[in-house]
């Protein structure tokens, strides 16, 4: 698998440097754009005429259209018509249109580990700063409609790394992907992951890092924010005193605690990795004594045992589909925990945790609809407009309205059918996925890849016979019959 994304990698990286540098010839840019994710650059008005758009907002439009101008949304209805002669037009007779999916859990693109785990704190480490715009793992996400995702630091430490939220504006420079009005977070941990039950490879021998149990873990976090409160004082002290002493000399300054102070500010959200009803409890009663809000509670899956309070507390639960008993404290997960916390108040979103899931995540909307029957509309919000609700940013994206941005999904069919491909990804207008000039540039990449692959056996010289290639096309697993287009 690393070596697989590795080549991916490999590919994306010469696609988009022979772009950037103009060296190579119109075809080679025109891989580089489609084969990277590079958006297409969009004309001043898009208009996508003939839909069923689920606008997840306010119910559904058949036959209906959607104006794009400069990035934004700018009607939708019925009746909409460019007065543009020079807009694109873009027909989807047949097909649907939904708001690009948000994936509120995520680790894709993060360089290297995704956690920091040598100290139980570590709020000063910034996933922002390890973003790899060259993974693969993106423009697949694209081709499966997910346009923005919550990338946060791994669950390791009971106070980990601050997020980044982005949107997959593959093939530009990271600092464009940054969404400048995300309100700043920061990843909490509970239970097994924090507290390292299964830290697998260190010796018996070896000391646990502090905590190594759950009440631990309630410690640290107590004990962090003490600290935070302490230095909040000091600096809240100093600004009262350089006023009148020029002389005044400030705190030294601890970027540990200045993100905590943060989150006693309002300033920056707390979103917690969780599972057990007795930890989320505490969790919550810890915010209400030392005066800070959980934003979000993270896969959360024994969140309809204590739905009530979550709500009451006005936390989001951000959950799996139906993932249970894959570790002890995933033993009481439930596939109805989404639709049971929806029922009971919470804003639930569905997450993947995964590179690999965040590319079917319409799909897993779909299964609350039959674990727990929410309506059509509860469940497409569940990966759009409820996960722009928890990260504080539904005034821009997660519903198909007049002024938010033009971030869409047109799909082949319904979105929750089993058959149904994204055909096409937008942000802020530009195309960043095309299924069909995906599919015209693979016979193109093959034939490249051929002829790299002849250059190096021909350097060689012979001294070694070839290794023998895998076939592009996946190949059948044992007893599995041919698909019907293979035979």
């Amino acid at each position: 698998m690393k070596k697989t994304n590795a080549i991916w990698a490999m590919w994306l990286t010469l696609a988009m440097v022979a772009a950037a540098f103009g060296q190579a010839g119109s075809n080679a840019k025109e891989v580089a754009r489609v084969s990277s994710g590079m958006a297409s650059s969009a004309p001043a008005e898009i208009l996508i005429k003939n839909a069923t758009i689920l606008t997840a907002s306010h119910g559904t439009i058949n036959n209906g259209s959607i104006l794009i101008r400069d990035g934004k949304i700018a009607e939708v209805g019925p009746n909409v018509k460019s007065r543009d002669p020079n807009a694109r037009v873009i027909d989807a007779t047949g097909k649907y249109v939904t708001p690009g999916i948000i994936d509120c859990h995520s680790h894709t693109g993060v360089e290297g580990s995704v956690n920091e785990g040598s100290l139980s704190v570590t709020s000063m480490v910034r996933v922002r700063d390890v973003i790899d715009p060259y993974s693969p793992s993106i423009y697949r996400e694209l081709a499966g409609g997910t346009t923005m995702a919550n990338v946060l630091h791994g669950s390791a430490n009971a106070i980990g790394g601050q997020n980044a939220v982005i949107k997959f504006k593959f093939g530009k420079p990271v600092d464009e992907w940054l969404v400048p009005d995300a309100p700043q977070g920061i990843k909490f941990a509970l239970g097994e992951n924090p507290k390292q039950s299964n830290s697998g490879g260190r010796p018996a021998t070896a000391p646990r890092r502090y905590p190594a149990t759950r009440m631990g873990v309630e410690q640290t976090i107590r004990e962090a924010f003490v600290k935070a409160k302490d230095y909040q004082r000091e600096w809240q002290e100093y600004e009262a005193k350089k006023a009148t002493d020029k002389t005044a000399i400030p705190p030294h300054r601890d970027l540990q605690l200045d993100a905590l102070v943060e989150i006693l500010q309002g300033k920056r959200m707390v979103h917690s990795h969780s599972y057990r009803d007795d930890e989320i409890l505490m969790l919550l009663n810890l915010s209400d004594e030392l005066g800070f809000h959980v934003q979000t509670l993270q896969h959360v899956l024994e969140g309809y045992k204590v739905a009530k309070e979550i709500a009451a507390h006005k936390t989001g639960g951000s959950t799996f589909s139906d993932w249970w008993a894959y570790k002890l404290e995933a033993f009481d997960a439930i596939p109805y925990n989404a639709a049971l916390m929806a029922s009971r108040g919470v804003i639930v979103s569905m997450n993947s945790d995964s590179d690999e899931l965040a590319r079917r995540l319409y799909l897993e909307a779909a299964k609350a609809m039959k674990y727990g029957g929410v309506t059509e509309e509860q469940a497409l919000r569940m990966v759009t407009l409820n996960p722009a609700i928890q990260l504080g940013i539904d005034k821009h994206v997660g519903s198909i309205d007049v002024g938010k941005d033009a971030d869409l999904v047109i799909f082949s069919q319904h979105p929750f059918s089993v058959y149904t491909v994204a055909e096409m990804t937008m942000i802020e207008g530009e195309v960043y996925f095309d299924r069909n000039e995906d599919l015209k540039q693979r016979e193109g990449l093959k034939r490249e890849k051929a002829d790299l692959i002849k250059r190096e056996r021909d350097q060689r010289g012979g001294s070694r016979p070839p290794r023998p290639e895998r076939p592009d096309d996946p190949q059948l697993r044992p007893n599995e019959s041919p698909r019907p287009n293979q035979r």
